[in-house]
């Protein structure tokens, strides 16, 4: 009997800001944000990701409500596992003593042994009998389309909630490659700082990330069709306590993201700046993939051309495609081990 037709392959995108499944043949079954809320008193678990996000900023005091993953890593290991588990049981059944599960999970590239041995050992205790960890420069380049076997170079940027990883892939590994922990979340933060600078308005992560995603720009587009766009944001007023609003348009976005973008441009440049002459030959040809998130905010690919001289692309399946690698890596179990980060140090 063949206990091959039991085998359960899956691919998992454990990110800052969002956790995504992938089962093969099934495609991705799930997208939450990283959250869950716990009710600290009796421990129970109250929601984990839509729902839980719902409740930041708003929870009374017995009701913690955690990302348990912060820059791309896992912050609280307990919290990760009982997230993870509530996810893998909305969207497939409890596994025979014959199923072999094997996971490929996707994580930033710079992060440390110990930082892989804790993903691995979370994803090993929901019961997984192989664990492969992925590069996310390199998942995401499978997840679009790249053909990373060949000899030709191919630079991925992989802006995420956490961290932005940059890498050059060539003959099926990461060639040159660094990982910046200023992302989305920066991002927000950013867009938090300068309304308390320019407007006195305090206001929470959620409703900066709101406008990040409405009206994000960092090169001036919108004005070429002769309007900009704006919204009004609501929070408190830093001087009188009392609740505010204030209209901020796209110009006050470029304001805001200027210096977490410039940081993520640069983080480009350097990794250009240190590629062998041979495969920089090749991504003046094949240009620069863009994926993640951070990826959607207007006029970003228009500002790294401008900066860099070479071709921008968003990936049309930019915010799954870490997800989608995973699961496509696990086509050919031979590549994904060859892919795969399993050096023995850690």
């Amino acid at each position: 009997m063949c206990l091959g037709i039991f085998t359960q392959d899956i691919g998992i995108d454990l990110g800052t800001a969002n956790t995504l499944i992938y089962i093969k043949s099934k495609g991705i079954v799930l997208n939450e944000p990283s959250v869950i809320a716990v009710d600290e008193s009796t421990k129970q678990i109250l929601a984990v990701g839509k729902h839980a996000k719902d409740m930041i900023g708003r929870a009374p005091a017995h009701i913690k409500v955690v990302r348990p993953l912060q820059d791309g890593v896992i912050s609280d290991f307990s919290m990760t596992q009982t997230m993870l588990k509530e996810f893998l049981r909305k969207v497939i059944p409890e596994h025979s003593f014959l199923t072999k599960v094997r996971v490929v999970v996707g994580v930033p590239s710079g992060v440390t042994g110990v930082e892989k041995r804790a993903v691995e050992e979370v994803v090993r205790q929901m019961g997984a009998k192989e664990v492969f960890i992925l590069d996310e420069p390199m998942a995401a380049a499978l997840g679009v389309g790249i053909a990373v076997d060949g000899p030709d170079g191919h630079m991925v940027a992989d802006i995420g909630g956490g961290t932005s990883d940059i890498a050059i892939i060539a003959l099926g590994g990461i060639v040159n490659s660094i990982s910046l922990r200023i992302a989305g979340d920066e991002m927000d933060e950013a867009i938090a700082a300068y309304m308390r600078k320019t407007y006195n308005l305090l206001i929470g992560d959620k409703t900066a990330e709101h406008a990040k995603i409405q009206i994000g720009s960092i090169y001036p587009t919108e004005e070429l069709h002769g309007e900009r766009e704006s919204m009004e944001v609501k929070g408190r007023d830093v001087l009188s306590g009392l609740p505010k609003s204030v209209r901020i348009d796209a110009g006050d976005m470029r304001k805001a993201l200027e210096e977490p973008i410039a940081i993520i441009v640069e983080g480009i440049k350097n990794t250009l700046e240190t590629t062998p002459p041979e495969l920089a030959a090749d991504i003046s040809e094949n240009g620069l993939i863009l994926a993640g998130g951070g990826s959607l905010i207007k006029g970003l690919d228009r500002l790294i051309e401008d900066q860099t001289g070479i071709k921008v692309t968003v990936a049309p399946n930019a915010l799954e495609a870490v997800a989608e690698g995973t699961g496509k890596s696990l086509e050919s179990i031979q590549n994904v081990r060859r892919y795969a980060m399993r050096d023995k140090k850690y």
